[in-house]
């Protein structure tokens, strides 16, 4: 992740936090993240994991690719791929681009680029109002969704069932890339 946008994202979970009306403390409760790592996090000293900003994005009511749009901020209809947010798990490599224009959060496009041996949890919260689709572009994708394990091949897509903690890892030896398509549920 680039500097700016490390930058960016503390400033816009914090502007997030606060629009909520919500205090640091009740994000932690939200979100299960402790109030010292919210902080640290908002105030730019450490760069979050995917797994942590699932959870606080899931906690403010929105999708992790809504959290890095609003890091970028503004409006645009086309999304050049130059112009495309990257995101990196600074544990994992694990590697987002936010593939759609900023959206009005009805469909998201993200390319996943999973190291071999990586895994990424997140939790049944991060799923709770949104549908996913997973495409595998290249390599294996092992999914588990709750204690349902998918072996996904290049090719294959799956559609998620009902909120459930989820796991993406890759089993093998080269980079898994994979499309996520995600909707909002219906109120």
């Amino acid at each position: 992740m680039s500097d700016d946008l490390h930058v960016a994202l503390a400033t816009a979970l914090q502007r997030l936090r606060t629009d909520r009306g919500l205090t640091g403390a009740a994000l932690a409760d939200r979100s299960g993240v402790s109030r010292a790592m919210i902080s640290r996090i908002e105030n730019g000293d450490v760069q979050p994991t995917a797994s942590l900003l699932g959870r606080l994005s899931a906690a403010l009511g929105i999708t992790l690719s809504e959290l890095i749009a609003s890091a970028e901020r503004g409006e645009r209809r086309l999304a050049r791929r130059d112009e495309q947010p990257v995101w990196t798990d600074p544990d994992t490599g694990y590697t987002r681009r936010a593939v759609s224009p900023t959206s009005d959060g009805r469909l998201e496009l993200v390319e996943v680029h999973l190291p071999p041996g990586a895994r990424v949890s997140f939790p049944a919260e991060a799923y709770a109002f949104t549908h996913h689709q997973i495409w595998v572009m290249e390599g294996t994708l092992e999914f588990r969704e709750g204690e349902t394990a998918h072996l996904l091949d290049e090719g294959d897509c799956l559609r998620l069932g009902p909120a459930a903690p989820c796991e993406f890892h890759n089993p093998g030896e080269k980079e898994c890339r994979y499309l996520v398509a995600v909707t909002r549920r219906a109120p």
